[in-house]
Formats: structure tokens, sequence, C-alpha cells
């Protein structure tokens, strides 16, 4: 008997080729789809790597870039043929098999689209089966401490508050300590961002300041063990304490301790459950860090106008931004090396 597909007209096409319109042969042979758009994901090289036909009734099949298709050829006699118009309604069946069979729809939730063509002899084709959509995507859970880190950090003695109050005890004529101490002992709030900045702050006060490397650390960790909840402006004051403490305990020798901040502080970076986000996160993350904004105009235009204090609070988040990428490890353009030396600089001139 002959094949159904072989009444048909079709020639090879390299993927990369593909467009909107094109009835494209599916990897068993026997059934067609038409496309209705086409992506392109390229590789971290920029090459094009899978291409992503998005077709007719929803359903995507990913191709390898460098493959080659059988597509329908537009300009054969339409004599006898079915159109696309003239075709029965669309069947959904996961990609490859369902996961049961160990076909591609392990790895993902897409669809691929199928056609039925009508046999040689006329015959109705099958009745297309149920669209089973696919189970949404749970999302990321939110990464905390395991048992195993939280030992390498000490419990606080008391409350929170109790801890703030015995770092301004230590310190009665410092304004500074003295102002945000007064806003925290009221009562600390995890969950309010204002408050995560004054305990951030306060702990940076206490270290770059004062050199009071213990009640920084005692501070710091009351934020050091909370977990990233999603929330951007809430995480960058637990960040930045966990840079800290990472750069106190590599100061002091305490490695293994500073290696639980590090790890903290890149949590959030293996969040993302999709492989291809991830993947364009990472290169993100990475320009940044090659990158980073180390407000060099805006400190030389405070010592152009004299202007110490401006010079100052620039010279804080300059250090805060070195901080953090010490506790990255570095990146390709700061090493571990420079860092350390640039880091002693700033410390130097906000001291002085």
């Amino acid at each position: 008997m002959t094949h159904p597909i072989a009444s048909l007209n079709y020639s090879e096409r390299p993927a990369g080729s593909l467009r909107t319109g094109d009835l494209l042969l599916l990897p068993d042979a026997t059934r067609a789809a038409e496309i209705r758009h086409v992506d392109v994901d390229n590789d971290d090289f920029g090459a094009p790597a899978i291409i992503r036909a998005t077709l007719t009734g929803g359903g995507v099949l990913r191709i390898a870039a460098s493959s080659v298709v059988l597509v329908r050829d537009t300009e054969a006699e339409p004599s006898t043929e079915a159109s696309p118009a003239d075709l029965p309604p669309a069947d959904l069946s996961p990609a490859g098999g369902s996961p049961a069979d160990g076909g591609p729809d392990d790895d993902g939730p897409e669809l691929q689209l199928i056609q039925h063509l009508p046999g040689e002899d006329g015959s109705a084709p099958a009745a297309p089966a149920v669209v089973v959509p696919p189970l949404p995507v749970a999302p990321p859970v939110a990464s905390g401490p395991s048992e195993a880190d939280l030992a390498l950090i000490p419990v606080p003695a008391g409350t929170p508050e109790s801890v703030v109050d015995a770092a301004a005890e230590a310190h009665p004529d410092a304004l500074g300590v003295l102002l945000l101490s007064d806003r925290l002992t009221k009562g600390i709030n995890t969950k309010s961002g204002s408050c995560l900045k004054d305990l951030s702050d306060l702990a940076h006060e206490l270290f770059v300041v004062l050199k009071d490397a213990d009640n920084a650390l005692a501070v710091a960790d009351l934020l050091n063990v909370l977990p990233f909840d999603g929330n951007p402006g809430r995480w960058s004051s637990v960040e930045a304490s966990l840079a800290l403490a990472s750069y106190i305990c590599r100061q002091r020798g305490e490695e293994a301790r500073a290696a639980v901040y590090e790890k903290f502080l890149r949590a959030p970076d293996a969040m993302e459950s999709d492989p291809f986000k991830a993947r364009i996160n990472a290169k993100v993350r990475q320009r940044s860090l090659n990158e980073p904004n180390l407000y060099d105009k805006e400190i030389f235009r405070a010592i152009d106008n004299s202007n110490p204090d401006a010079e100052r609070e620039w010279r804080l988040l300059r250090l805060e931004a070195l901080l953090f990428l010490r506790a990255h490890g570095g990146s390709q353009t700061l090493g571990g090396p420079e860092l350390e030396r640039r880091i002693g600089n700033e410390l130097e001139s906000v001291r002085a």
C-alpha cells in the first residue's frame, strides 16, 4: 500500500528557512501541520540553535537549526491534494510521546500539533484526540538556609532588638548608630523593607566607620538568615548584609562561615526553573558583574566641587558594590586580589 503522505509533493528544506504558512511533515512522516509562527533560540555564541515552530491551533515543534525537514512544495499542482483549509480539525498530542513512554515531552510541557491527512481511498481520517493541556510549571520555592549552614552562624543572644541595643551601648557617642538604633529598638519587622535597610545600614556603620566587626556581624546575622522571598527591594538589604559578613569573616580567617554567607547571596541565581530563562539571567548577571557601577563620575564630581560629604556617600556605595563583587568571587574583569586592594582603599578613604 502506498504511504498516504506520498501523494503530496514535499521538498527538503533547512530548518532555518521555515516560514509562516509552511505545511511541515512531522517526525512520524504520516502527518503534517501548518506553521503559524517561527521563533529562533540562539546558543551562547549567538548562533541559531533551536527553531521553535508554533503550529496552527497551538503547540510548538522544536527542531535543531542544523536539521533538514520536509515541507510541502507550494508550487505543486493542487489538483487532487487537500489544502490545509480542507484538512480536518487539528489534533494535539504530547511531542514525541507521553512521559511514561520516555519521549521528549519529559523535558517540558510543550505540545505538538498534528493534522491527519485523508487516505488514498478517500476514507475519513481518524477522529481527533482530546486536547489535554500540560500542567503549569510550579513557581520556584523560596530558598531558605539549611540546618547545616545555620549551624555555622551563631544564634543571637536575646531578641533582635536586644542585639541592636547592645551595639548602641557599645558606641554611646556615635550619632549614626544612635539614630538607627532608636528606630530599630521600637520593634524589628523583617517584612518591612525600611526596617531591613536600617539593619543593613547599622551593620555597615559599625564595621566601616567604627571598626567594630563583632557587633557588625551580630547585627548583620539578623538579616543573613532570611531566605530570598522574591522581592528584590527587600533582598537588596539582605544582599548587602551578606556581602559585608562574608568580607569580615574572610578577614578573620573564618572561611567556612564566609562560604555560607556567599552561598546564601547566590541562592536567588539558581531559582529560575526554566533552562532558557536561566541562561539569559546568567548572561545578564555576568555582564553586570563584569561592568559594575562603581560611581566614578559621581565621586570625581564631588571632589571637583570640594564636597567631602557627597564624596563619602558615593564612596560608601562604591564599597557596597565592591563587597558584593567580592562575595561573588570576583568577575571576569575584577579578580579577588584587585577587589581586596580596592576595598582596602575605600575603607581607608571613608574612615579618614
